[in-house]
């Protein structure tokens, strides 16, 4: 950075678009800096709607036992959930079992495929309609079991209760993998394709979680003027739970930008300048710029600059002001 003391009188060169001031002036360089542009939001974790599995049976019937007999209780895929007693399935067992026993003087098993079919329709477990056989008798229960491992977030049933066929009786949700619903703020939309890389932190959580852009969702919160983002985040270890609020850090590709603070660049009816020091000593011309912001200490210059130009970085609004009264700009 440049230092100059200047004490002498102010002056306007005929025909050359410059001014000399009387005070001092700071100057630096234009620099070339290699960073990646990053972008702060916030956002809330959702369940995987992909992971979430209603447990409805296709058929009515009473509650004889109950295993899972918490909310949010923790539960593996194939676990036993409740044991049934369904008038309907322990009909079509003894439709099954019979069908078996004419079939053994038949060629043709067209009954007992029939009535096997009638079982799994009914979503009878496959282990069940197994153990049953020409000289067996129906069990008169039957079970359903957890479709997949997660926590049940909605139970509806409690013993000897009594539901009907389609009736939801669990909600069962995985969160081995996340959703992270982001807000971002519509004048930032058109540079969300240059980010690539998403992480998110969460207060108590010590831990970073990277993050995978899944979709932007076609709708603007008219009252906030935000989108929402869908990240998708693995979360094997169960720490990011449905409903926490979360910060989400978006990086773009590292580029090469050429760059000035903001304090060196001045905006005058929505265009940018800068002060680039002349000829002579104590010499500077005002020139127009491009600019974009990298961050809220830094413009990027697209155009009216190039790397090692010197600009006056300080008393940009006493530049200005001699310019605005020598009719410069």
């Amino acid at each position: 950075m440049k230092l100059a003391v200047l004490i002498i009188p102010w002056l306007l060169y005929a025909g050359d678009v410059s001014v000399e001031q009387l005070f001092n002036v700071q100057t630096l360089k234009v620099q070339r800096i290699h960073t990646a542009i990053t972008q702060k939001n916030y956002g809330y974790v959702r369940a995987d709607e992909a992971r979430i599995y209603d447990v409805v049976p296709r058929f009515g019937g009473y509650v004889e036992h109950l295993r899972a007999d918490t909310l949010y209780k923790k539960v593996t895929s194939g676990e036993l959930l409740a044991t049934i007693y369904s008038p309907e399935v322990y009909r079509a067992k003894e439709d099954y079992i019979n069908a078996l026993r004419f079939d053994r003087k038949r060629a043709n098993k067209s009954m007992s495929r029939s009535a096997k079919a009638k079982l799994e329709l009914l979503g009878v477990p496959a282990k069940e309609i197994a153990a049953l056989g020409p000289n067996t008798a129906p069990s008169r229960l039957t079970r359903l079991y957890a479709p997949q491992s997660g926590y049940i977030f909605a139970k509806r049933i409690n013993k000897g209760s009594a539901f009907n066929a389609k009736e939801m009786l669990f909600r069962i949700v995985n969160l081995d993998t996340v959703w992270v619903e982001a807000a971002w703020h519509q004048k930032e939309l058109p540079l969300l394709h240059q980010f690539q890389t998403f992480r998110v932190n969460a207060e108590g959580i010590d831990k970073e979680f990277n993050a995978t852009n899944v979709m932007l969702y076609p709708k603007i919160d008219p009252k906030e003027a935000t989108a929402t983002l869908r990240l998708r985040v693995d979360n094997p270890q169960h720490l990011l739970q449905d409903g926490m609020y979360v910060r989400v850090k978006a990086y773009a590709q590292e580029q090469s930008y050429l760059t000035l603070p903001v304090t060196a660049v001045i905006r005058k009816n929505g265009r940018f300048y800068a002060f680039v020091t002349g000829e002579y000593e104590g010499e500077y011309e005002p020139v127009e710029l491009h600019v974009k912001v990298l961050d809220r200490h830094t413009y990027i210059i697209t155009e009216g600059l190039k790397e090692g130009d010197e600009v006056v970085n300080n008393a940009l609004f006493m530049m200005d002001s001699d310019a605005q009264i020598n009719g410069l700009y």
